[in-house]
């Protein structure tokens, strides 16, 4: 039995993520776009989305990024991994980074081509 895969049915892919930051020192809630394979600094963390996939309209709604997320600290050698894998919009805790300063969590998947993508209007 699939649980809350959403590869289990069938989803539209993203150019890129929208994805929640969160910096629990300052308590400071940023939103912000992360497009595929490019790396978006959020404090000291680093995060690359790697596939972001966001399920059709007719479905129960659900976004999932796959997400690794690198921190470098001042006067470590280089980058450390802290988080990799997917990350899901509905179920946050499901698969969440621990880490001790930033919460980074899925909103959303967008596309850039998501023009009229052809809806045949059946029901």
């Amino acid at each position: 039995m699939a649980g809350p895969l959403l590869l289990a049915v069938p989803a539209h892919a993203a150019d890129e993520a929208i994805l929640q930051g969160l910096d629990k020192i300052t308590a400071r809630v940023s939103k912000f776009e992360a497009p595929l394979d490019q790396p978006v600094k959020f404090g000291t963390l680093s995060i690359v989305v790697k596939a972001c996939k966001k399920r059709p309209p007719e479905e129960p709604p659900e976004s999932a990024a796959f997400l690794q997320i690198d921190e470098t600290r001042p006067g470590d050698p280089g980058p450390v991994r802290v988080f990799s894998g997917w990350m899901f919009a509905s179920s946050p805790a499901l698969s969440a980074m621990n880490h001790p300063v930033y919460d980074v969590g899925v909103l959303d998947c967008k596309s850039d081509s998501t023009s009229a993508s052809g809806s045949s209007g059946r029901k």
